[in-house]
C-alpha cells in the first residue's frame, strides 16, 4: 500500500528541474528535488522509478525517501523549497543585569587557593550568590565570549 503518492504538475516538474540543474543550492534541497522527481506518479513523467531504485542511485535511506515525499505531500512544494524555521521557543535565563554580575565577578579576585576563575567555579559562585537559579558552565562560557571579557588574562606588572 502506499502512503503518499507524489503528482507533480507541469510547473512544479520545471521548478524542480531547474533547481537540480542550476545555481548554488544546498545539496540536500537537490537530493530532496531529485527524489521528488523521480517518485512523481503524475501525467508528465515519462519514466517513474521505484523507492528502492532511487535510494541506489541517489545513495540515500528509504526512510528518506518516505519523509521527502510526507513532506511535500502534507505541506506543498513552497514549505518544501523553502524549509520552515524551527517552531520551538527558547526562553532566555541570563539577562543584563546577571551578564553585568558575571563579568565584574570574573574580574575580580579568585577565592582562595585558586589562580584564576574556571567556568565553574564561576557557575558554582552565581548560583550561590543567588543571581540565577542555576546555569551550565557553557552558557557562562557564551556570555563571557560574547562580552570579549577574559578573565583568564595575566595581568601586566
Amino acid at each position: 500500500m502506499k502512503k503518499y503518492i507524489v503528482t507533480l504538475t507541469e510547473e512544479e516538474r520545471k521548478i524542480l528541474v531547474e533547481l537540480t540543474s542550476k545555481g548554488k543550492h544546498k545539496s540536500q534541497q537537490i537530493l530532496d528535488a531529485l527524489t521528488l522527481l523521480g517518485c512523481d506518479e503524475g501525467e508528465f513523467q515519462k519514466q517513474r522509478s521505484i523507492n528502492q531504485e532511487i535510494s541506489r542511485v541517489l545513495n540515500t535511506s528509504m526512510k528518506k525517501i518516505d519523509r521527502v515525499k510526507k513532506r511535500f505531500v502534507e505541506e506543498g512544494l513552497d514549505v518544501f523549497l523553502n524549509r520552515r524555521k524551527g517552531s520551538r521557543i527558547y526562553v532566555k535565563k541570563a539577562d543584563g543585569d546577571f551578564e553585568a554580575h558575571l563579568v565584574a565577578l570574573s574580574c575580580s579576585e579568585p577565592p582562595e587557593g585558586f589562580a584564576r576563575w574556571s567556568l565553574r567555579l564561576l557557575a558554582d559562585k552565581v548560583v550561590e550568590l543567588d543571581y540565577i537559579d542555576s546555569i551550565s558552565h557553557e552558557a557562562v562560557r557564551r556570555i563571557l565570549k560574547k562580552t570579549k571579557s577574559n578573565p583568564g588574562k595575566a595581568r601586566g606588572g
